[in-house]
């Protein structure tokens, strides 16, 4: 099982664009998302990774994506956000029992559920609370060559608590990226999963993030 530590930062003043954020994220560890439990049917998996922070209002996730094709056909809250170029995290504060996950495609378009690993039971946060989490992106096309990036900016009391609940706990949680509708379909995972088909909502394999 893999762990990171998330250390807390401090963006007071900074502009809320793609640029001032990630130049206030500049110096954190990169993280891969490398791992592809269904290699053999999947076999073209994009270059992935991220870094990850928090101060007293928000969590910060920041993606880097270097992919053959780039899709974002979904634009409202709750739609098929899986089947375009999409990052997903996923975290539980109750030792895996409930969890978010947070799935984003590249247009900033996004869809948030809450509840146990029963999809069935599983509940859609509403369009509002969806628009909470702000995006900052950008997409570059160099000579075929096709990367984009995004910040998701997710506010601490969306979960329902204050950052200073946060420092110091450990929390378990997975970072994801995917591309069900692609030309070339992918599923890949920071933390490793071991079941026979691509599902991410399997919080037993989660890893470990400490709040610092």
């Amino acid at each position: 099982m893999k762990e990171l530590i998330v250390k807390k930062i401090d963006l007071t003043g900074v502009e809320l664009d793609y640029a001032s954020l990630s130049k206030g994220l500049f110096g954190l560890d990169w993280h891969q998302i490398d791992q592809a439990p269904w290699q053999a049917e999947f076999p073209v998996n994009p270059e992935v990774r991220f870094q990850v922070a928090y101060d007293q209002e928000s969590i910060y996730v920041h993606y880097h994506v270097q992919e053959e094709f780039v899709k974002a056909q979904y634009i409202r809250p709750n739609e098929n956000i899986w089947e375009d170029s999409c990052v997903e995290f996923f975290i539980s504060f109750d030792d895996r029992q409930t969890y978010y996950n947070f799935e984003f495609n590249a247009l900033g378009a996004g869809l948030i559920g809450y509840g146990t690993s029963d999809k069935a039971s599983r509940n859609r946060l509403t369009a509002e609370e969806i628009f909470s989490v702000s995006t900052f992106t950008q997409v570059k096309n160099l000579q075929g060559n096709k990367t984009w990036d995004m910040i998701l900016v997710i506010p601490i009391s969306l979960f329902g608590k204050k950052a200073d609940e946060l420092g110091g706990t450990t929390v378990q949680a997975n970072f994801y990226k995917c591309g069900d509708s692609l030309p070339n379909p992918h599923f890949v995972a920071w933390n490793d999963i071991d079941f026979p088909k691509p599902n991410f909502h399997l919080p037993a394999f989660f890893g470990e993030i400490k709040f610092q």
